[in-house]
């Protein structure tokens, strides 16, 4: 069922919910409320296993009322969540603030997808998602850029803006156009155990989402935190973070050619390529002290990235043929975070000790991933 409307509302809720003008600043604004490091790390922890936890819920929950109003509910939530973030002070605030998000990211994971899969005319999802994907990291860029030229110290002001950013965002969801049921179905809705039976039982189905989550955590991993440890022991200076922040993001543009390179090269030969890359990335960093280098493999980790996520989305939504597209798309998000959690715990574990250890694990994650996404392709073809 096209829908160019809800394609086009989409792309701009993307693009606004992109724009965190505290995002350079991220861990200082936390900081300078009140609350330490290690609180910070908790708090991610526990809005992580809500996330996990309201996953599938949230997945039967907006099959049954319906896409528009699970993003009407959950992007009002977001927009609430940043206000209370914007005047949060010590661990409580931010606590509340991030609970509030983890309960807002189960109900939009896999209901964003479910719209623009919907909407997509045949053949022309993985394009759709690419936009989507990159308009938030435009967004990003926007943002940071305005932070560096205009904000700059008044940390408050960034979660004022970002607070109307998020507003915005959540007044389109009522424009979207609600997709009907009949319309979409292929086969009978399916029930919790058929749901359950059916993700355990599909081998196959589970080497592609592992493969996904061994490298979207090493990405998440070593670009967000990992790097900046890299930065200093190449000896490049913090002052000079924020302008390779932007750089990166702006980089990670080239993304934009997923769709481009999967029909150029295959959707196999792509993937294959991309954990690669991924896995070159994190072993050069292993070894390096060159300030150009790291920067350079942090810039090919991100690129990689980018470029799976559009066609990762597109497999997984290739896959399903019953009508509850969000719960088995819950399923899959849920199977995936479990998985990043854990690794993220052995990630923080590793790094603490030894910062080159814990990449030289990022890279066995890239390569035990391709291996996996290989393994899954040859199944397919049996």
């Amino acid at each position: 069922m096209y829908c160019k409307k809800n394609i086009r509302i989409m792309y701009t809720i993307a693009m606004l919910q992109g724009m965190i003008f505290y995002a350079p600043i991220a861990t200082l604004y936390r900081q300078a409320a009140g609350i330490n490091i290690l609180q910070i790390t908790v708090i991610e922890s526990i809005s992580f296993i809500c996330q996990i936890l309201l996953e599938v819920p949230w997945g039967i929950a907006a099959d049954k009322i319906g896409y528009k109003k699970t993003m009407v509910i959950n992007c009002t939530f977001y927009f609430i969540s940043k206000i209370i973030f914007w005047q949060a002070s010590g661990f409580s605030g931010f606590l509340l603030e991030r609970i509030l998000l983890g309960f807002v990211c189960a109900g939009l994971s896999g209901c964003d997808e479910s719209i623009l899969y919907l909407s997509s005319d045949t053949g022309k999802s993985q394009k759709v998602f690419t936009m989507y994907f990159n308009l938030s990291t435009f967004g990003l860029v926007v943002a940071a850029f305005v932070y560096s030229v205009f904000i700059r110290d008044n940390y408050r002001l960034a979660g004022f803006l970002t607070v109307i950013s998020y507003g915005l965002a959540a007044i389109l969801t009522f424009g979207l156009k609600e997709l009907s049921h009949e319309k979409i179905s292929r086969e009978p809705n399916t029930s919790f155990t058929q749901f359950i039976r059916g993700i355990t039982s599909n081998k196959g189905h589970l080497l592609l989402l592992t493969a996904i989550a061994f490298l979207s955590q090493t990405h998440q991993t070593i670009t967000v935190f990992l790097s900046q440890l890299q930065y200093l022991h190449s000896g490049i200076s913090p002052q000079y973070m924020g302008i390779i922040y932007v750089g990166i993001n702006l980089i990670g543009f080239l993304g934009l050619y997923s769709f481009r390179l999967s029909k150029w090269l295959g959707e196999h030969k792509i993937i294959i390529l991309i954990y690669g890359m991924s896995a070159l990335s994190c072993g050069v960093l292993v070894f390096s002290i060159n300030p150009i280098l790291s920067v350079f493999c942090i810039v090919l980790l991100r690129i990689s990235f980018n470029l799976l996520s559009p066609l990762s989305s597109e497999l997984q939504n290739r896959e399903i043929t019953v009508s509850n597209r969000a719960t088995a798309l819950s399923y899959n998000s849920m199977f995936i975070n479990s998985i990043m959690t854990a690794i993220n715990l052995i990630f923080g574990r590793i790094a603490k000790e030894n910062l080159s250890l814990a990449l030289a694990f990022g890279m066995l994650l890239c390569i035990l991933g391709g291996v996996l996404f290989h393994l899954w392709f040859l199944r397919r073809l049996v």
